[in-house]
């Protein structure tokens, strides 16, 4: 199964560690060349300071990059990744910025993608399916329970090799009302059915074999996998990145 394009928060981890000039910018003739060199360097020096310099950083850069190559894509891309790395407000103000005849198509995506995962924060999830198991699962019945929203696929690299985590996460803490749904991405049943038995997944896993058309992926604007979302015991979205530090995000929102 393809990838969509590239989501921003891949973008964002692609740069710290590994930088791609576009063809385009090859050119030595290119005043864009040395001066996209010039800002990565920038960025990359601020790798051993921690996330917030590196991210004030980018959208340093960015907006340099944005005022004198306004025709290029890879400001825009530097805005959203700010915007995923961001709190809720600052995020919005980066996705109404972006919001002109200027910014690509494509980054208008991503910006609404973004917009949709935003407005779903503090609100009950309506997620509602029979399971590929025949088992019924309805968020809205699941009060008083942490319950992980796992976005994924096993055709997805990323997505298995967190499955070691999730089930670690899932077995310790299960007992204590810690809940898992999976919403798959895959397109063939059989591979899916292997996996979740040869695995051991215990949880009730979504399936519509229609890929990154997924129903509830639509619904939510996930662009990328894995997308582990987190969804406190009053039954609202607490966490768009439930994938680090798992086990104590979990942890945490039970003891609320």
């Amino acid at each position: 199964m393809p990838a969509p394009l590239l989501s921003s928060r891949a973008l964002a981890a692609a740069l710290t560690l590994a930088i791609c000039i576009p063809a385009a910018a090859q050119d030595a003739a290119d005043p864009y060349k040395p001066r996209m060199d010039a800002a990565m360097q920038a960025i990359m020096a601020k790798r051993p300071e921690g996330k917030a310099a590196f991210f004030t950083e980018l959208e340093k850069q960015a907006r340099g990059l944005l005022k004198d190559f306004p025709e290029k894509k890879d400001a825009y891309e530097m805005l959203i990744a700010v915007a995923e790395n961001s709190d809720k407000d600052k995020a919005l103000a980066i996705i109404r910025e972006l919001g002109t005849d200027k910014t690509p198509d494509e980054i208008k995506g991503q910006a609404a993608a973004l917009a949709k995962k935003l407005d779903a924060l503090g609100k009950p999830l309506d997620i509602k399916f029979t399971a590929m198991d025949g088992r019924e699962v309805d968020l809205a019945a699941m009060k008083g329970k942490v319950v992980l929203v796992d976005f994924w696929a096993t055709w997805c690299g990323p997505c298995v090799a967190e499955m070691p985590k999730v089930k670690a996460a899932y077995d310790k803490l299960h007992d204590k009302g810690f809940e898992i749904v999976g919403i798959s991405f895959d397109e063939d049943k059989a591979a899916l059915e292997d996996f979740v038995k040869s695995k051991e997944l215990k949880w009730p896993q979504y399936f519509d074999g229609l890929g990154w058309k997924n129903t509830f992926g639509q619904k939510y604007g996930i662009s990328g996998i894995p997308a582990m979302w987190l969804v406190d015991k009053q039954g609202n979205l607490a966490d768009l990145e439930a994938r680090a530090d798992l086990e104590k995000k979990v942890e945490a929102l039970l003891a609320q």
